[in-house]
């Protein structure tokens, strides 16, 4: 009996000294979100530059963000970690440890609601209650594999932040649609954007924004528009519901159903737009379908 019980003291006493100076933070907070992984990290990030004081450093991976949030009377940090419960729900596990007062937090967070742990509560709340608006607004539903016909087009080139492709969008229309008819040329289908480039880590792109135009021998000429031609294109499918600064949701969504499907992807998404966002209509009834290319048998 003696020796179990010193067994059980030295475990006991183990898992303090572990928790007291080699667990690395202080406290733990698991929410869940019925969105994926991309989904999650856009509104960190969203979340984040609506904060005085903080900063998020992000790598290549979406699940894992670090997050430092500074006070006058201390810095805190929450290192985010992601993973998939299942096809709809994701869980979102934050590790938050208050820089200066380490210590003294892990020694009364068992026993007292500290004031550390009600200001990450809050801060948590405010997250949650962005995340929750945001998926009320859109709606993504993936159709399954499709193919995208072959068009000619004019485009303006664009290199923005992914937040900001919309703007970009709404920057660059005039040259696309009233120049191109007040030139002549017939416009053969809605806007599209070409990606061309997207860094998933700094959260930037390059990408075509595009009209499709029945082909003449007199097309306008102007410094910042240029002409191509798209092959047929074999991809996968979805349909993105929502305002179009936040299309980019599908992408994410394509993404996971190529992994969990082994489907192998090979290229950049494309958009078609079927909605002016200038004319009164819901965001929520606002319609683009998103393809994301499968990678070509050679």
């Amino acid at each position: 009996m003696k020796k179990i019980l010193l067994i059980f003291s030295f475990l006991i006493l183990g898992g303090v000294v572990w928790y007291l100076f080699v667990y690395p933070y202080d406290y733990l907070v698991t929410l869940e979100a019925k969105a994926n992984k991309g989904t999650i990290n856009q509104i960190i990030k969203l979340w984040d530059t609506s904060l005085d004081n903080s900063e998020i450093e992000a790598g290549k991976e979406l699940e894992n963000l670090t997050q430092t949030l500074r006070y006058k009377d201390s810095t805190h940090i929450y290192a985010w970690e992601i993973s998939s419960v299942n096809d709809s729900v994701s869980k979102i596990k934050v590790f938050a440890k208050d820089s200066a007062f380490s210590f003294n937090n892990k020694l009364k967070v068992p026993f007292t609601d500290t004031e550390f742990e009600k200001r990450t509560r809050n801060n948590l709340k405010s997250f949650a209650d962005l995340l929750a608006n945001h998926l009320k607004n859109i709606k993504v539903r993936v159709v399954g594999e499709a193919q995208l016909d072959s068009t000619h087009y004019a485009y303006v080139n664009n290199k923005t932040s992914q937040f900001g492709k919309a703007g970009g969008m709404m920057r660059d229309f005039p040259l696309l649609d009233p120049f191109l008819v007040n030139n002549g040329v017939e416009l053969n289908g809605k806007p599209f954007i070409e990606v061309l480039a997207w860094d998933m880590e700094k959260d930037s792109l390059e990408f075509n924004f595009c009209y499709p135009i029945i082909m003449n021998d007199s097309l306008p000429q102007h410094p910042d528009l240029k002409y191509g031609f798209r092959k047929p294109v074999k991809a996968l499918k979805a349909i993105y519901n929502g305002n179009y600064i936040t299309s980019d949701r599908a992408w994410y969504e394509l993404l996971d159903y190529a992994e969990k499907n082994n489907i192998e992807v090979g290229g950049l998404p494309i958009e078609v737009f079927y909605n002016n966002p200038n004319i009164g209509v819901d965001e929520i009834n606002w319609k683009a379908e998103v393809f994301l290319p499968i990678k070509e048998e050679s």
